[in-house]
């Protein structure tokens, strides 16, 4: 554990890096995949081998595991005052499909390591201060995302997390049950305790960074995002027979859709992100029409009027572009934009100058688990870059010295919480 001189005698104080840097490999190997990145979906054997491990780091530093309904996973540092609202930091340790190494899972580790830190130099703050591991961050296997930290805040009710059902025809509920009892002896926390702040560390999922030659992102907040599943639906018939006039083949109603969508929705701005993020095509067969088409769409924008506008156009162009077939649009999430507490922006800028790391604010272009907490409690994030931008990707990159320069941040931006035991440090 690393110190560095400082003036008027004060030590600043640092997180073990390669303890950090240590613990993202190990978490890596939990279901990583042959080019290098990860799958660990929500509530699957991965994950809970991910809890075990977390569990097994945090217990000799008497930090204390904790859950809830939701499945989220909570580590504490005991502070003074048990029933005071505690402070959290953390994020996911789900992943994409083909995910990095990096992705939500950084945010959680990087907040294990500060504690650790804490705990290391004999801090007992005046209220707990916990890392949380929020459950289906991402939304690959269950959608939509963010249903640990929706849960948590009451966006959406535990009932209908629970009956939500994967492709498969697995409902959370049992997903869930079964990350439970596989931990049958770990203290259930009451659903959407009050909270006192929160602080998420992430990389940036996007080449800003990188670009001004930043380490740290003070991030300003999120823009919207919209999810939308459609379903054209047409009918199936034999492709040597059938007369072209005569089909309704919902694969070419798609084609119409998708290019107007592009066209039109895609190229409103240059800040507005559109994406057509999964497609299935039933029958799928050689030779057979296509009678239904399942895709999703991921808009986003930083103006909440626009997303709207944009959000109604959407629907209006699949609806009027699908004849001869149907089109049904099933909005999934519809989040505005947010900001995020000012004074924890400047905590985090005056915490990177303090180690000297450049900085700069920065938009959030991807959406966290720190958007449902931003209406519940002073709430920010810490970005770091990563190689060129690359996320949900198995190639995503960041490098050990700008991992162990965010955790430093996230350390400094809550030793004021933990001041009752930090004495001197900085």
């Amino acid at each position: 554990m690393g110190a560095a001189a400082a003036s008027a005698g004060q030590r600043i104080w640092r997180i073990d890096a390669d303890r950090l840097w240590e613990r993202l490999m190990a978490l890596a190997r939990i279901g990583a995949t042959p080019g290098g990145g990860v799958d660990r979906q929500a509530l699957s054997a991965q994950e809970i081998a991910s809890w075990r491990t977390m569990i097994d780091w945090a217990l000799p530093a008497r930090l204390e595991p904790s859950t809830d309904a939701a499945g989220n996973l909570f580590i504490a540092l005991p502070g003074a005052d048990r029933n005071a609202p505690p402070v959290l930091t953390g994020s996911h340790l789900d992943s994409q499909p083909g995910g990095g190494r990096f992705d939500g899972v950084y945010g959680v580790l990087a907040a294990l390591e500060v504690l650790t830190t804490l705990a290391g130099h004999g801090v007992h703050p005046p209220v707990d201060i916990i890392c949380v591991a929020w459950m289906n961050e991402e939304g690959s296997r269950f959608a939509p995302g963010m249903m640990g930290s929706q849960a948590f805040a009451g966006v959406r009710s535990i009932e209908a997390v629970r009956a939500v059902r994967d492709a498969d025809g697995i409902p959370v509920a049992a997903a869930l049950d079964a990350l439970h009892a596989a931990f049958p002896a770990l203290r259930r926390r009451p659903l959407g305790f009050p909270v006192a702040a929160y602080v998420e560390a992430h990389i940036e999922q996007g080449p800003v960074l990188q670009a001004q030659q930043r380490v740290i992102g003070v991030v300003t907040g999120i823009q919207g995002k919209k999810t939308f599943d459609i379903v054209i639906s047409g009918a199936r018939g034999h492709a040597g027979t059938l007369a072209m006039a005569e089909r309704r083949d919902a694969l070419w109603a798609f084609t119409r859709i998708a290019a107007a969508l592009y066209a039109e929705i895609g190229g409103h701005d240059d800040a507005v992100k559109f994406t057509i993020g999964r497609l299935q095509v039933a029958p799928n067969a050689p030779s057979v029409v296509p009678e239904r088409v399942t895709l999703r769409i991921d808009l986003r924008h930083p103006d909440d009027t626009v997303l709207e506008h944009l959000g109604q156009r959407l629907v209006a162009l699949c609806q009027a572009l699908a004849a001869p077939c149907r089109a049904s649009v099933t909005p999934l999430a519809d989040t505005a934009s947010n900001g995020f507490d000012p004074a924890l922006q400047q905590a985090i800028a005056q915490a990177a100058a303090c180690i000297g790391q450049p900085h700069m604010p920065i938009l959030s272009a991807a959406g966290h688990d720190a958007r449902q907490m931003a209406p519940l409690c002073p709430s920010a994030m810490i970005f770091i870059p990563c190689r060129d931008g690359v996320s949900h990707a198995e190639h995503e990159w960041a490098e050990p010295a700008h991992v162990a320069a965010g955790a430093n941040v996230l350390l400094h931006v809550l030793l004021p919480y933990a001041r009752a035991g930090a004495g001197a440090a900085r």
